[in-house]
């Protein structure tokens, strides 16, 4: 207990929000949705990977999960991400912005907004990806 508190005042020191944090050390929405309707894996220009699954349905997104080889930065703004898109139309995801995410995350280190690029872009190339395959929802 005394670690997990410890290790929560160093992100706050660095610049993280209790929701960010909160999301980090739960592990919110990580994972990966088994016969997903749309994946994408994106590296980003520093080496960081994310994926995202989708389970789409009506052109609803019924579930997200995500999985991530990166730092606290890019796994906070994957989680925060399943969090504002999940039971929203496409469109209205395919409308996030790296503003939208950084407010939903209240606190983040500005030398970190790298990681929210990362988890939008996967979003966006995962969205991408399903309307290709599903033309008649372009």
């Amino acid at each position: 207990m005394k670690d997990n508190q410890n290790l929560k005042q160093l992100l706050k020191d660095t610049g993280y929000s209790d929701k960010a944090i909160k999301y980090y050390l739960e592990k919110t929405n990580i994972g990966r949705i088994e016969k997903p309707d749309a994946e994408v894996t994106h590296m980003g220009m520093c080496g960081d990977v994310m994926n995202f699954t989708l389970k789409i349905k009506n052109n609803i997104i019924e579930d997200i999960k995500f999985q991530a080889t990166c730092c606290v930065g890019g796994l906070s703004a994957g989680s925060a991400i399943t969090i504002l898109i999940k039971d929203k139309k496409l469109e209205q995801a395919k409308r996030l912005t790296e503003e939208d995410i950084a407010k939903h995350l209240e606190k983040f280190p500005r030398q970190k907004i790298h990681c929210v690029c990362l988890a939008l872009k996967a979003l966006q190339k995962t969205i991408e990806k399903y309307k290709k395959r599903n033309k008649k929802l372009n």
